[in-house]
């Protein structure tokens, strides 16, 4: 009983890692620009898109995500771009 309810928590959590992700990829898309306002391009943006997504995995109690749930939601959030 308790392996049933943790593989249907995990992927709850799973599932709304993606759109969470998929979110914060397009918000650090948005955020991607140089100091004069200008958009970024190449290797500065993909560095910039890199950075946000890492400090956007959290998961929804708060706490920083850890294993193959921050290795999946890195991985969603940078192909937003």
């Amino acid at each position: 009983m308790k392996n049933l309810v943790l593989a249907a928590v995990l992927a709850v959590s799973f599932g709304c890692g993606t759109a969470m992700a998929q979110e914060a990829g397009a918000a650090c898309a948005s955020k991607a620009v140089s100091a004069a306002g200008q958009p970024l391009a190449g290797a500065a943006r993909t560095s910039s898109i890199k950075k946000c997504c890492e400090g956007s995995a959290v998961g929804s109690d708060g706490k920083k995500l850890a294993g193959a749930a921050r290795t999946s939601f890195l991985k969603k959030c940078e192909s937003g771009m």
